[in-house]
Protein backbone atom coordinates (compact mmCIF):
# COMPACT_ATOMS: atom_id res chain seq x y z
CA UNK A 1 0.00 0.00 0.00
CA UNK A 2 1.50 3.37 -0.99
CA UNK A 3 1.99 6.11 1.59
CA UNK A 4 -1.06 8.32 2.06
CA UNK A 5 -1.78 11.64 3.73
CA UNK A 6 -5.17 12.59 5.14
CA UNK A 7 -6.58 15.99 6.05
CA UNK A 8 -9.06 16.46 8.91
CA UNK A 9 -11.83 19.05 9.00
CA UNK A 10 -14.37 19.79 11.73
CA UNK A 11 -18.09 20.05 10.98
CA UNK A 12 -21.25 20.70 12.98
CA UNK A 13 -24.50 19.20 11.74
CA UNK A 14 -27.97 19.82 13.10
CA UNK A 15 -31.41 18.25 12.79
CA UNK A 16 -34.77 18.72 14.52
CA UNK A 17 -35.18 14.90 14.51
CA UNK A 18 -32.08 13.14 15.94
CA UNK A 19 -28.31 13.13 16.39
CA UNK A 20 -28.06 10.48 13.66
CA UNK A 21 -29.82 12.74 11.17
CA UNK A 22 -27.66 15.68 12.26
CA UNK A 23 -24.52 13.66 11.49
CA UNK A 24 -25.94 12.49 8.16
CA UNK A 25 -26.80 16.08 7.20
CA UNK A 26 -23.22 17.22 7.84
CA UNK A 27 -21.76 14.36 5.78
CA UNK A 28 -24.25 14.93 2.95
CA UNK A 29 -23.44 18.64 2.75
CA UNK A 30 -19.67 18.09 2.96
CA UNK A 31 -19.80 15.46 0.21
CA UNK A 32 -20.82 18.18 -2.25
CA UNK A 33 -17.31 19.67 -2.12
CA UNK A 34 -15.06 17.21 -0.26
CA UNK A 35 -13.93 14.12 -2.15
CA UNK A 36 -12.69 10.80 -0.85
CA UNK A 37 -13.97 11.12 2.73
CA UNK A 38 -12.86 8.15 4.80
CA UNK A 39 -13.74 8.42 8.50
CA UNK A 40 -16.10 10.53 10.59
CA UNK A 41 -15.53 10.75 14.35
CA UNK A 42 -18.23 12.30 16.50
CA UNK A 43 -16.53 14.45 19.15
CA UNK A 44 -19.52 16.12 20.81
CA UNK A 45 -23.30 15.86 21.07
CA UNK A 46 -25.54 18.71 22.19
CA UNK A 47 -29.05 20.08 21.80
CA UNK A 48 -30.62 23.48 21.45
CA UNK A 49 -33.59 24.01 23.75
CA UNK A 50 -36.59 26.30 23.59
CA UNK A 51 -39.34 26.61 26.19
CA UNK A 52 -38.10 23.49 27.97
CA UNK A 53 -38.20 21.33 24.83
CA UNK A 54 -35.59 20.07 22.39
CA UNK A 55 -35.47 22.34 19.37
CA UNK A 56 -32.63 20.62 17.52
CA UNK A 57 -29.92 17.99 17.90
CA UNK A 58 -26.33 18.89 17.02
CA UNK A 59 -23.19 16.86 16.49
CA UNK A 60 -19.64 18.11 16.19
CA UNK A 61 -17.49 15.76 14.12
CA UNK A 62 -14.09 15.41 12.55
CA UNK A 63 -13.98 14.02 9.03
CA UNK A 64 -10.84 12.79 7.36
CA UNK A 65 -10.29 12.63 3.63
CA UNK A 66 -7.39 11.72 1.41
CA UNK A 67 -5.22 14.78 0.82
CA UNK A 68 -4.53 15.51 -2.83
CA UNK A 69 -1.75 18.11 -2.62
CA UNK A 70 -0.80 20.17 -5.64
Amino acid sequence: MPDSVYKIIELVGSSPVSWEKAAAAAVKQASKTVRDMRIAKITEFDMTLKDGKVESYRVRMKISFKYQGK
